[in-house]
């Protein structure tokens, strides 16, 4: 458990602690939805519930992004990883967004050159109806575990310090985001990133600060050293483990949904690929911050997190002031920014695959109902999923997996593709897909078969996903009998 410097000093929840807690969240929500909500007028079609009527300038791209990628694994584990294990936690949730910006920076024309379609819609139609169906499970699959992932951290966190509950936590934290995100779609979402990416930055710096007047470097060191953590300030300590986890998420997010749909809802290519650069440089200050604070807080809660994670402790510690009213705001806000991002993502996939194409520039209100109810939909299924697993890291993991193992390969090949290529992306798919897709279940418990854990199963599901494009490609691409090229 945390502890301010000197004697050990024991932290629990009281009455006022958790009466100025619930005032403080009554305030952030209350902003939150006059964000979301605004006065704007609400959106008259799916392009504009989903991409934002492709309104988004930079600005707006770049937070939106950095808001989406700040969540619970980010604030919350990720602290913990760095007062455990030093600099390499960096590469847990840091070093893998950056390099995903990176590369979809470069990718930013080829990305809006699909602009409208939704990973399904753009597998549809490199590959297939077939190879579209299986893609919209595997989206809406991945949306779902992500939301739950941060549904997993909003229930215990809201529970010790409001006194609630873990599992009315996690309803309170669905029902909040769905109000926004169900009634003004992407256009809400992006507006309440602005403000959430103000109040993690604000957050962090203070929280920051605080450990720093508290303890210094040197004492970092001389923890280190008391704790024999020989390689606490090595970024390439953790071996295999750290660098599974960080191409696991490398591989998902350069296919998520959540990021071309930003891309997709920009204003232009140029709004596009600034907004992704800048969200890039961003994260990477932010996870700079974070690895930071996790390591000021070595000489303070030497034996690491003890049940609560550290960033919990801290704001416990830190009741009734204005700086734990604010930290607590800002865990709330990486929780929200990520769900939502998720669930609207999700929801677009869900509703343009049930309505079709045809609805997206129409007026009638019944494809915005659907969209609606797709939106509570997802909330729903993630909130199931999040009472399941408990752990937020292999939550994302798993999520991150299905992306990966089942979609990177052949999502990234439809960008290129001048052909269509029904039986490779079908393949890829199927094997991949099913990959991801048993190893989830073993991790859930509903063990078939015995398998490597997350990340360890990330090499062979990778592998399997890669082969079956390959073998598809390369039967497809076979001269047939009685063809020039067989006769030949």
């Amino acid at each position: 458990m945390y502890r301010e410097p000197g004697p050990p000093v024991l932290v629990y929840t009281h009455r006022s602690m958790k009466t100025g807690f619930l005032g403080a969240a009554a305030a952030y929500v209350a902003v939150l939805w006059l964000a979301g909500l605004g006065v704007r007028r609400r959106p008259g079609s799916l392009e504009s519930f989903f991409l934002a009527s492709r309104r988004l300038d930079a600005p707006r791209v770049a937070f939106s992004l950095c808001a989406s990628w700040i969540g619970a694994a980010s604030l919350l584990v990720s602290v913990d990883e760095a007062c455990r294990d030093g600099l390499s936690a960096i590469w847990i949730v840091g070093l893998p967004a950056v390099a995903t910006l990176v590369v979809l920076t470069a990718l930013t024309r080829r990305v809006r050159a699909v602009s409208g379609l939704t990973p399904a819609g753009l597998m549809r139609d490199r590959y297939g109806r077939a190879a579209g169906t299986l893609t919209s499970l595997l989206v809406v699959w991945y949306m779902t575990a992500l939301a739950a992932s941060q549904m997993v951290a909003a229930g215990p966190f809201l529970g010790a310090l409001l006194g609630i509950g873990p599992v009315p936590g996690l309803l309170a934290a669905a029902g909040i985001v769905m109000v926004y995100s169900a009634s003004g779609g992407l256009g809400a979402v992006a507006r309440t990133h602005v403000l959430q990416f103000a109040l993690l930055a604000a957050g962090m710096a203070a929280m920051i600060a605080s450990l720093a007047s508290g303890t210094s470097w040197e004492a970092v060191r001389a923890a280190a050293a008391a704790a024999g953590k020989t390689a606490y300030f090595d970024p390439l300590a953790g071996g295999s483990r750290n660098a599974l986890i960080a191409l696991s998420f490398f591989l998902a997010w350069t296919i998520s949904p959540v990021a071309w749909q930003r891309m997709q809802a920009a204003r232009s290519d140029a709004a596009s690929r600034a907004g992704t650069a800048a969200a890039a440089v961003l994260l990477g200050l932010f996870y700079a911050g974070i690895v930071a604070a996790g390591l000021l807080f070595l000489p303070l809660a030497p034996g690491g997190s003890s049940g609560a994670p550290l960033v919990t402790s801290f704001v416990s510690a830190r009741s009734g002031t204005f700086l734990g009213g604010l930290v607590f705001v800002t865990v709330l806000a990486a929780i929200f920014s990520t769900m939502d991002a998720a669930i609207n993502a999700g929801a677009f996939t869900l509703t343009r695959d049930i309505l079709g194409r045809r609805a997206e520039r129409g007026e009638d209100r019944r494809p915005l109902a659907a969209a609606r109810l797709a939106t509570a939909g997802l909330a729903l299924a993630a909130l199931l999923i999040a009472v399941r697993l408990g752990d937020i890291l292999k939550t994302l993991g798993l999520a991150s997996t299905i992306m990966a193992e089942g979609l990177l390969v052949p999502g990234l090949a439809a960008l290129f593709l001048r052909k269509r290529a029904p039986l490779a992306g079908l393949l890829a798919l199927a094997l991949g897909g099913g990959y991801a897709l048993v190893s989830f279940l073993a991790d859930a418990g509903l063990r078939f078969v015995r398998l490597p854990a997350w990340p360890r199963s990330l090499p062979l599901g990778l592998a399997l996903g890669a082969a079956g494009f390959l073998a598809g490609l390369a039967l497809e691409r076979r001269p047939r009998p009685g063809s020039r090229a067989a006769g030949a």
